[in-house]
């Protein structure tokens, strides 16, 4: 089963140590599903350079959908310095007055997040006020279905209570980090333990699922009174970036896919594992994770006509 899903905001190049690798969570979250199998496209802007053709190069040639990366002629194509800490955590330092600030709202994006199942967006493509509402029109665009998921990405002094609130209330799905939900507790008057807080933005945000990611310690989950938590894996980390985006690619196409909680979480987590063990954010991903979608919707296909050939045989009786 294809869905059509979408990373809308930033597209960049990551300069990282080991050399340049494309970025912004938007586009990692779009390549994360591509690779899970899903039909993916980053509304995004790049630059009339090199850097930006390359990047619309290295997005087809994962089979992103092009149409909806717009093409500027005066503002340069993103770029984000990123050292990395001794535990292979990033510390960014992001261009400002790029191309991906003057996103617009444009015919073919519209038409995309018409037809989304789900869809992606942060805070840092919001830093401009036009980007910002051109980020909040689509996502409001969306299906009533569709899943919108907000992944804060705090980055730098990025983002506002003003904007986070905006955010929620538009989105139906937040995911976060253990660094994250601090600030969003300060900003939004959060109180009690980590389980409290998420449970109240739940109920003030009428939020559909709240993930938080917490690194080394693994990922909690809440959805509709159930909470799932999940340890992490031990590996040999090589950098983290790009791993919440991978996270989230795999909690959206879990939920999709219909899987319940625990397999998502677990999924989700061995997926941000696999990238921490490799350089950039949006390695190549072994067919193993793919594969277990198409293994899902197998056992729910037999499960589903199981169900309807026992029905058949055993009809229920009108009442009087």
């Amino acid at each position: 089963m294809h869905f059509k899903v979408i990373g809308i905001g930033e597209v960049l190049w990551d300069l990282l140590p080991s050399g340049r690798e494309m970025g912004g969570a938007p586009a990692n979250f779009a390549c994360h599903a591509r690779a899970l199998g899903a039909d993916a496209s980053v509304i995004t802007r790049v630059g009339n350079d090199s850097l930006g053709w390359d990047i619309r190069r290295r997005l087809e040639q994962r089979s992103i959908a092009n149409n909806t990366v717009q093409v500027d002629d005066k503002a340069p194509t993103g770029t984000v310095t990123v050292s990395l800490s001794g535990n292979g955590v990033p510390h960014f330092l992001i261009q400002e007055h790029v191309a991906w600030d003057r996103l617009m709202l444009t015919p073919e994006a519209l038409h995309a997040v018409g037809e989304a199942d789900a869809l992606c967006f942060g805070t840092l493509a919001q830093r401009n006020e036009s980007a910002r509402r051109t980020i909040q029109g689509l996502v409001a665009a969306a299906p009533a279905n569709a899943i919108r998921l907000f992944d804060v990405n705090f980055r730098q002094k990025y983002f506002s209570r003003e904007v986070i609130e905006q955010s929620l209330r538009l989105a139906n799905v937040l995911k976060c980090n253990d660094s994250e939900l601090p600030i969003l507790a300060r900003l939004l008057g959060l109180a009690g333990s980590v389980r409290q807080q998420i449970e109240q933005l739940t109920r003030t945000f009428d939020l559909r699922l709240v993930a938080l990611t917490r690194g080394p310690a693994g990922s909690l989950i809440f959805q509709a009174g159930e909470w799932s938590e999940c340890p992490s894996m031990p590996i040999r980390i090589v950098d983290t970036v790009g791993a919440g985006d991978a996270f989230a690619a795999a909690l959206v196409m879990g939920m999709l896919h219909k899987m319940q909680l625990d397999e998502i979480n677990t999924l989700a987590n061995e997926l941000a594992c696999y990238v921490c063990s490799c350089v950039g954010a949006t390695p190549s991903l072994p067919e193993k994770f793919s594969k277990r979608f198409a293994t899902h919707d197998h056992v729910a296909k037999v499960a589903s006509k199981k169900t309807v050939a026992e029905k058949s045989l055993n009809p229920v009786e009108n009442e009087d």
